[in-house]
């Protein structure tokens, strides 16, 4: 197998590299001005570590895999096209008014609880550019009103007017009917045709969102249109670069459904939040080869803090109606909490609380942490953990970057010693321990709300930062048990080169699966087929256009149900791909009837209120070869020496500790470390804590366990009051 896998995050540029039987990871600073050079820089320093060409290898590559930060990083400078908007009149509101609470969405839940004081984000669609036109149709998809041509034309060249550079049209109810829409697309192509307009986008809402729900459609289909022009230059300069390095083939763009697929199959929204994504395929994958059926996937970068569940029953956890950036949308996204918890994650006083706080804000890759020397003036993790010792100044980030202690010091006494009246290593520590504090409260939150105990579970840490701080919060949860996963500074990158193809597309549906007042089952079995035959019909099209071949295409069915008029709807996976007779819809009936009892407690269900299908979803894959991890060869079992030692600081201890320092790739499997101890490669640091102790695994993979009740903490008084 030869494959390249690249993830861009918002610090590093990370490249997982496999060509043959030699895996090897890089790294590289991201360049938010051109994405295409941080990628390259990173997939050079592979092709270096094989001692071949890139030209070499890309010519011989069977994919490029790649989960870009393009989309998100434009929705965050406000950068897109200029968007009109169509939609049937009297619905023209619906985007401004944003549910009439919508301008919460995305803010910190402090200040959504304070919704009057919040400032709503700035609109990508200006009033000027929202018109209404006449038609309607209602909620069983029947045409009330069709289509005025004369009315379309002349609000098109309004908007044209107006300055427009992308339509998007979104009218009511045409996720059951797309008649109206398709008929706008038309008109819109027949007064301005393509050879006049160029590029010019036009979105129709049906095609992003299968789904009702007329804001979140809206603000869906907005989005992906304002995002075309970023990622149609974005990826056609990174194209233009891998073709003039020799690569042939189609790029594969990572999905932030769990999937992935060819440019021409690929739209903006999809992109959002992939790079996360992929790391927690890469868990999926994980469980299944080191038998650990409950793990929390964490990813803590030099940005953000993310954190995904992999449970023993199988639960996939996606999100249909997540927020991006400020905006509540409708898609399938496989479901993430992100927080503002990475390296780059800026340390501040606040003298309200007498308190340290830690985050949102990074300093990302430009100008980075103090210590970069790149410009960065203010305190962040990485900063801290230089200071307390953990980092080695002269090899970070294979030695690319050269840290300065004493900037980081001269940051952290002037922005938290001064104001703080805290010793530099004590504020150091405060800092440790509140980014340590932030993660592991979100951690407990995410598993405890579905239902799940924190401590049935191991913890998966990744990302240049997750395993030296994963016992830190670890130990804020009360799970004694650490799993750092092989290649764990790439994580990410290694799991976009373990994705499969994969397509999602949803229809709403309003079908009765039991209805209580009539006493009857579902006995319409062919509307559900048909409406399950069309979902399938677009997903294989959507892969034969990539060059799959009808026998390699698998589905499967989900169905959104919920009790008569509840708002709860669960997702449930048919085992059936057309229904033919009541039995199997007893058995769907059972099959909800459980997975709703698992989710809200057994005597939850309330089948007097019927069962309802809102949503038909069918997904679209074909498999791809997985990356074999093999298990190391060597199994002495015996930890090297040390190559040397140097005093660290830790939160639990009130003096420094004399810790030894080894060498990640001199270990053999079975090797044990007792902490404290740091274990360095080139791209990332295992720190060990004391009443640690880590055991290396198989494939590179290693253990952290605490073999110990946890060390008291003697901490100073006034860095636990400012920690807390």
């Amino acid at each position: 197998m030869k494959r390249v896998s690249v993830d861009i995050g918002g610090t590093f540029t990370d490249c997982f590299l496999a060509y043959d039987d030699r895996y090897v990871e890089s790294k590289a600073l991201t360049t938010h001005n051109n994405l295409a050079t941080g990628f390259m820089e990173a997939l050079e320093g592979a092709c270096r570590e094989i001692g071949k060409d890139v030209g070499e290898v890309l010519a011989n590559v069977d994919a490029v895999r790649y989960a870009t930060t393009l989309g998100t990083n434009a929705l965050i400078e406000r950068k897109g096209l200029k968007v009109a908007l169509l939609t049937t009149t009297g619905f023209e509101s619906t985007a401004v008014l944003m549910r009439a609470r919508g301008y919460g969405d995305g803010l910190s839940e402090a200040k959504q609880a304070d919704l009057p004081g919040a400032a709503r984000p700035p609109m990508l669609v200006p009033v000027s550019r929202i018109v209404g036109i006449d038609e309607r149709v209602d909620y069983k998809g029947d045409v009330l009103l069709t289509i005025d041509e004369d009315n379309v034309r002349q609000q098109v060249r309004k908007l044209v007017d107006e300055g427009a550079q992308s339509f998007v049209v979104c009218l009511a109810n045409a996720v059951v009917n797309p008649a109206n829409e398709k008929a706008v697309e038309k008109i819109i192509l027949s007064e301005y045709p393509t050879h006049q307009l160029g590029a010019m986008p036009i979105v129709l809402s049906h095609r992003v969102a299968g789904r009702k729900g007329e804001y979140t459609r809206t603000m869906s289909s907005i989005i992906d249109a304002f995002l075309h022009e970023q990622m149609y230059h974005g990826m056609a300069t990174l194209e233009i670069a891998l073709r003039r390095a020799g690569y042939k083939k189609p790029m594969l763009l990572v999905h932030n459904t769990s999937g992935m697929a060819q440019m021409n199959s690929t739209s903006s929204l999809q992109t959002i939040h992939s790079g996360p994504v992929a790391g927690l395929e890469a868990t999926n994958y994980l469980s299944k080869k080191f038998d650990q059926p409950n793990l929390i996937a964490t990813d803590m970068g030099g940005t953000s803090f993310d954190i995904g569940l992999v449970t023993a029953d199988g639960v996939k956890f996606y999100d249909f109606n997540p927020v991006i950036d400020r905006w509540l949308v409708s898609t399938p996204m496989t479901y993430l909490h992100t927080l503002g918890a990475g390296g780059g994650s800026i340390a501040r006083y606040d003298r309200m609380w007498n308190a340290i706080e830690v985050g949102p804000q990074s300093a990302g890759s430009d100008p980075g942490p103090a210590c970069y020397g790149r410009g960065g003036k203010l305190p962040t993790t990485t900063d801290a953990n230089l200071v307390l010792g953990y980092l080695d100044e002269k090899n970070y980030a294979g030695g690319s970057i050269e840290l300065s202690r004493r900037r980081a010091e001269r940051a952290i006494e002037e922005y938290i010693c001064k104001p703080s009246g805290l010793s530099l290593i004590d504020a150091a520590k405060a800092i440790k321990r509140k980014v340590d504090a932030n993660m592991a409260a979100a951690i407990f939150k995410e598993v405890a709300v579905k239902g799940y105990n924190p401590k049935n579970f191991v913890l998966l840490a990744y990302g240049g930062g997750g395993p030296m701080h994963a016992c830190g919060f670890s130990s804020e949860i009360g799970i004694d048990r650490v799993l750092i996963p092989p290649f764990s500074c790439v994580f990410s990158a290694l799991g976009a080169g373990n994705m499969d193809q994969l397509h999602i597309h949803e229809s709403s549906v309003y079908q009765m699966l039991f209805d209580a007042n009539a006493r009857k089952i579902l006995g319409d079995f062919a509307s559900f087929n048909d409406t399950v035959t069309e979902l399938e019909a677009r997903g294989r099209e959507d892969l034969m256009r990539q060059g799959a071949t009808p026998d390699k295409i698998k589905v499967r069915v989900e169905l959104d149900l919920r009790y008569g008029n509840q708002l709860a709807q669960t997702a449930v996976v048919s085992p059936f791909h057309r229904l033919e007779n009541s039995t199997q819809v007893i058995k769907l009936l059972d099959i909800f009837s459980r997975s709703y009892a698992q989710r809200f407690g057994e005597g939850s269900q309330a089948p007097e209120a019927g069962v309802r299908i809102n949503v038909i979803r069918v997904i679209s894959y074909v498999e791809h070869d997985r990356l074999d991890l093999k298990p190391s060869s060597r199994r002495g079992g015996k930890p090297p020496k040390p190559r040397s030692e140097r005093i660290c600081h830790f939160v639990q201890q009130s003096a420094g500790v004399m810790t030894r320092v080894y060498d990640a790739h001199a270990f053999e499997e079975g090797a044990v470390v007792e902490g404290p101890a740091l274990i360095e490669s080139p791209r990332t640091s295992f720190l060990v804590e004391p009443g640690w102790r880590l055991t290396m695994g198989t494939s590179g993979a290693a253990w952290l366990e605490r073999h110990e009740p946890e060390v008291s903490k003697a901490r100073t008084p006034s860095t636990a009051a400012l920690a807390a």
